[in-house]
């Protein structure tokens, strides 16, 4: 970050940064891999979708956007298979194609947990929302080209260069409004909560509040006890 008359200054660059590590971040952990991405990043003029599997989603708020994730097919396929071995399943069950709507709807659940950890980073450190679309994904063969229109006044776009643990390659591209985040003050950013940790401690408040069960009924008198054994 770099400072001015004002404070410190949050830019596209920065942003850029945030959702790139925001993809190795989820990435590695489900797949159990090393993924990173190249140091260098493109200025581009134009945002779209490229063959094999173009994935986008969409996000409004405190700044509009467009984020694109680019897969060749071996990266795709590669991702997907190391995400299942990861999760248990047998090789001999997954998917043999990145064709496969199988792949498509992995690496579009992989894409909604890529940018849900970017906005939760956002409203912690830039104390602004954005909300996001779901992905879409589409696979496409070589001689298609689809150009994706964002409404945006003065986009910024970029392209960053990822690479898996097999050397396969896949591309981020990032369309945003021209903006600038200036801090006037410190403040402490939200702690991040596990969502599992938060649900597990609902549940045994839950568990502490409900009512204790009812008291078992009690015994009956001789006389009850009398007419049961006469079958009355």
């Amino acid at each position: 970050m770099g400072k001015d008359e004002n404070g410190v200054v949050y830019g596209t660059e920065d942003l850029l940064t945030s959702l790139c590590n925001s993809v190795t971040r989820v990435l590695t952990v489900a797949t159990q891999t090393k993924i990173h991405y190249s140091a260098m990043v493109q200025r581009i003029t134009k945002i779209g979708l490229k063959p094999d599997i173009g994935c986008f989603v969409l996000f409004d708020g405190g700044f509009s956007g467009l984020v694109v994730l680019n897969f060749s097919g071996s990266a795709a396929l590669e991702i997907y298979e190391k995400y299942m071995l990861s999760m248990g399943m047998p090789k001999s069950e997954l998917a043999s194609a990145f064709t496969s709507d199988e792949v498509s709807n992995i690496l579009g659940e992989l894409m909604n947990q890529i940018v849900g950890d970017f906005t939760g980073k956002i409203r912690r450190e830039l104390q602004t929302n954005i909300t996001q679309n779901q992905p879409k994904m589409l696979v496409l063969n070589k001689q298609v080209m689809l150009s994706v229109d964002t409404p945006l006044d003065r986009p910024e776009i970029r392209r960053v260069s990822f690479f898996t643990e097999s050397n396969n390659i896949f591309y981020l591209e990032l369309a945003i409004d021209r903006t600038e985040f200036i801090k006037l003050h410190d403040f402490d950013s939200s702690e991040v909560l596990d969502p599992d940790a938060l649900l597990d401690s609902e549940q045994a408040d839950r568990a502490k509040a409900a009512p204790a069960p009812a008291a078992a009924p009690a015994a009956d008198d001789d006389s009850d006890e009398l007419l049961r054994s006469l079958g009355m």
